[in-house]
């Protein structure tokens, strides 16, 4: 009897939680082997695009998870032409790789699922959406349950209070969020930083510095100890 083929997938790695709960749940899946993990990089600053997260922290997840890291190096500023480009580079890699589909950790943005459905049309690789419609009050218990241990890296001061830049996405974090706020930040509100997660083999010890407001948004730099 033939068996069946498994599903290889790379997996859009953000550096937050709702990452770290998709390979989760990707890896408890039987018929899917993660073959990698996709980051934008802000080539000029060295970071995670959004996130703001410094690179040496994002290689040390991706060995702290067991898997290869694929940095996608945009520049700065980075036009949507550009952006797509790149990622059709990522794609290219991925089939050459024997990698056949990508996987993100979306929530709910119907428009932003559907782009990415679109980006990746002819391309050879399916889309995955391992925590689409997920209950997002639910999901975020949930991850502090499981001891996914984060911090909160950027924040959407049109949204949310600056003061909540740099603090632990813990049980506090979620019940003092005002009304209106997506408990895992699904509308941009807040992003955060995963230094502990059952998808790693030990945690990473941090510390939050600086918290600065660039471009709009309030960062809160993280740093290994």
């Amino acid at each position: 009897m033939e068996l069946e083929k498994k599903t290889r997938a790379a997996l859009s790695w953000s550096s937050g939680k709702d990452s770290a709960w998709a390979l989760k749940l990707l890896r408890e899946t039987p018929d899917v082997e993660i073959a990698a993990l996709i980051t934008t990089f802000n080539c000029n600053a060295g970071r995670v695009a959004m996130h703001a997260v410094r690179r040496e922290l994002v290689h040390a997840q991706a060995d702290r998870a067991g898997l290869r890291l694929w940095p996608v190096e945009l520049p700065w500023p980075c036009s949507n032409a550009i952006y797509e480009d790149l990622m059709r580079e990522v794609c290219q890699r991925a089939v050459a790789e024997g990698v056949t589909a990508i996987a993100f950790g979306d929530l709910f943005l119907e428009d932003i699922r559907a782009y990415r459905e679109k980006q990746l049309q002819g391309t050879g690789l399916e889309p995955l959406f391992p925590v689409w419609h997920l209950p997002t009050r639910q999901l975020a218990e949930d991850m502090i349950r499981e001891r996914v241990k984060a911090k909160v890296t950027c924040i959407d001061p049109k949204k949310l209070d600056r003061s909540f830049a740099g603090r632990e996405f813990d049980t506090a974090f979620i019940e003092g969020l005002p009304q209106g706020i997506d408990p895992c930040g699904e509308y941009g509100e807040f992003h955060t930083f995963v230094y502990e997660a059952p998808v790693f083999s030990r945690p990473m010890e941090v510390e939050t510095g600086d918290i600065v407001e660039r471009d709009g948004f309030v960062f809160a730099d993280v740093k290994a100890l």
